[in-house]
């Protein structure tokens, strides 16, 4: 039987990272499941799930643990899946406008009135062809209860959009 872990690995960005990693997975008979991970201003962010045969699991977080002499910080966490919440529905949203701070959490207001859960969000600013003015850009998927009304969300974003000058776009 095998045991879920999630990991957030902190370090400051080197070549050999994923490998280290890997390595420690490999040897206590893990599967690395998925993973998002980036390089950000200098430093390596990460989030992982694997899978470790439940007699290796502390093994595992021992072996992660000495990592940290390495310069790698991380946090692990056995998990379990959780289990299905009735017939949620899953959306995506797109948001494209000028930047300026605090449009996440004006987004995530939102979401969280509606009691919507984020299941991954990316977000990026970048330079603007023609201006040259930063353009704030973000995707999130997202899970909706089916208590949750659809137009009402819909029209809550709406109106932020409005009120942000930006485009937003929420599709099944």
């Amino acid at each position: 039987m095998s045991e879920s872990v999630v990991l957030t690995i902190v370090s400051d960005d080197r070549p050999g990272i994923v490998e280290t990693l890997s390595r420690v997975l490999e040897e206590h008979g893990g599967n690395w499941t998925e993973s998002t991970m980036l390089s950000l201003a200098g430093k390596f962010a990460g989030i992982l799930l694997a899978s470790v045969p439940s007699e290796q699991v502390d093994g595992f977080l021992v072996g992660l643990k000495a990592l940290e002499s390495r310069g790698m910080h991380i946090v692990a966490q056995r998990t379990r899946e959780p289990s299905p919440s009735g017939q949620v529905r899953e959306f995506e949203l797109e948001l494209v406008g000028q930047d300026r701070p605090g449009i996440v959490h004006d987004i995530t207001e939102i979401l969280t009135r509606h009691h919507v859960n984020v299941l991954e969000l990316q977000t990026e600013c970048q330079s603007a062809s023609m201006s040259g003015e930063m353009l704030f850009q973000a995707r999130a998927r997202m899970q909706v209860p089916p208590s949750a009304s659809i137009d009402h969300l819909r029209r809550d974003l709406e109106d932020l959009a409005n009120e942000l000058m930006v485009d937003i776009k929420l599709e099944e």
